[in-house]
């Protein structure tokens, strides 16, 4: 099935589309094109699906952003997860990842009262099922827990760091259509092996090292073996690595936002048995101490910061950058332990740190490039792992109406969603838009 603005029949090419990536998005766009009819083929540096930036996700799956176009593709993403084996078309259960819905609860604290009007108004609009909850109940819910203020949070070094600053927070809100998936390494494998099962390919431990352009259009890409593949589209879906992608585009593709791969760490902390925490307990939020926190295997808690000013923006290369810990997730630990006094932290703490690729608004790109046939899934990092596969169908989606003639700069294509009433402007994920002043600038979204 030829895209027919190139002119060019199918036996032309290689492929109809080459995806660089084999992350989470990279495996959801590759299905969902191989459904529609497309030949298409993964090639990723490392040696298996999700292997990357995927293998480290929280894979938090919850209903709720600062911006309606967030919000929107979160729910629509969040009933993607609920049908999980009729969405591969799996005959069963057996081998495929796992979504947990916890619930996810946001904590109603003073410094953030803005995004919370923001979230609930978006939530009522869209028809997203909420619930407000008195400090009773959230004491009830957490047992051992503080409601004290903390703000602003701060480092371990600054005096005051632990001391309350008067008041206590009014409660919470209560999302139930939320959770987390249990294995986000293995959901992006069951991605693969449905798109495989639909015709698509993959090739790992393959290296890009340019990807060569003819009159303003993609012609394919090299590797590293000096292998030349063709196709006349190629979609940057290189997480952590899309920056370096782009370079290697014999064009410039036109990204006005900003990117980068910027450091994350997640502590893992294993509360007091007498509290009574699982995997199935909630999900948190709370920027009062900007600290998010979610259920993990073996009665671990996962605990990462929601990116407060205390915690600076740390950028690493994707080739070269440090997995072990730092005395930032130790902080992290003891934030949490202004909540949960009873936690318990250790001074050797275990964890993950990983890099994400996230933009200056922490919004994602979809969109295509100044250049035909070369498109952007990027800046997703962070706070997009619960939309891949609503990502993948806009994706093949945009790719159609580019393809097809129209002018997706000038007349943005509007994405129809299934499950959620309501029809994306993709606009609000242009490579060339002005910072979303709506945007939580954290990994929030």
């Amino acid at each position: 099935m030829p895209f027919p603005r190139t002119g060019q029949d199918e036996s032309d090419f290689d492929y109809d589309v080459i995806i660089i990536g084999a992350g989470i998005i990279g495996c959801a766009v590759a299905l969902n094109l191989s459904r529609s009819g497309y030949r298409t083929l993964n090639v990723d540096r490392l040696p298996a699906a999700g292997y990357g930036s995927t293998s480290s996700s929280a894979a938090v799956i919850r209903t709720y952003y600062s911006t309606l176009a967030g919000t929107a593709l979160a729910y629509e993403g969040y009933h993607e997860w609920k049908n999980w084996r009729q969405t591969l078309g799996a005959e069963n259960e057996d081998g495929l990842a796992r979504f947990v819905e916890t619930g996810t609860l946001m904590m109603k604290t003073p410094v953030d009262s803005s995004y919370q009007t923001a979230v609930l108004k978006n939530a009522e609009r869209l028809g997203i099922p909420f619930e407000r909850w008195s400090p009773e109940v959230v004491r009830e819910r957490l047992p051992g827990y503080n409601l004290e203020c903390f703000a602003p949070p701060r480092t371990m070094d600054d005096d005051a760091f632990g001391l309350p600053t008067g008041g206590d927070l009014e409660g919470a809100i209560y999302f139930p259509a939320s959770g987390y998936v249990d294995d986000p390494q293995i959901a992006a494998r069951n991605l693969k092996d449905a798109a495989m099962r639909s015709g698509a390919q993959f090739r790992f431990n393959t290296r890009v090292i340019r990807i060569p352009v003819a009159d303003n259009r993609v012609t394919g890409i090299t590797c590293e073996n000096g292998v030349t593949i063709t196709a006349p589209c190629v979609i940057n879906v290189a997480g952590p690595h899309s920056g370096k992608v782009n370079a290697l585009l014999d064009a410039d593709p036109g990204v006005k936002i900003g990117h980068r791969p910027l450091r994350q760490e997640v502590v893992q902390i294993r509360p007091p048995e007498s509290l009574g925490y699982s995997r199935e307990g909630l999900i948190v939020s709370d920027n009062d101490i900007s600290i998010y926190v979610k259920p993990g295997s073996g009665g671990q808690l996962m605990i990462g910061s929601q990116n407060p000013a205390c915690d600076p923006h740390v950028e690493n290369d994707p080739d070269d950058f440090s997995r072990d810990l730092t005395d930032r997730a130790l902080t992290y630990a003891y934030r949490y332990s202004q909540r949960l006094p009873e936690l318990g932290v250790s001074q050797h703490p275990v964890g993950v740190a990983d890099l994400y690729d996230a933009t200056d608004d922490w919004l994602p790109i979809y969109d295509r490039s100044d250049v035909d046939g070369y498109y952007l899934a990027i800046g997703t990092s962070g706070n997009q792992f619960k939309n891949a596969l609503v990502a993948g169908r806009l994706m093949t989606e945009l790719i159609e109406y580019c393809e097809a003639g129209n002018d997706h700069d000038s007349v943005p294509f509007q994405f129809p969603l299934r499950f959620v009433d309501h029809t994306l402007d993709t606009a609000a994920f242009s490579r060339k838009r002005d910072l979303t002043k709506e945007s939580s600038f954290s990994v929030l979204g």
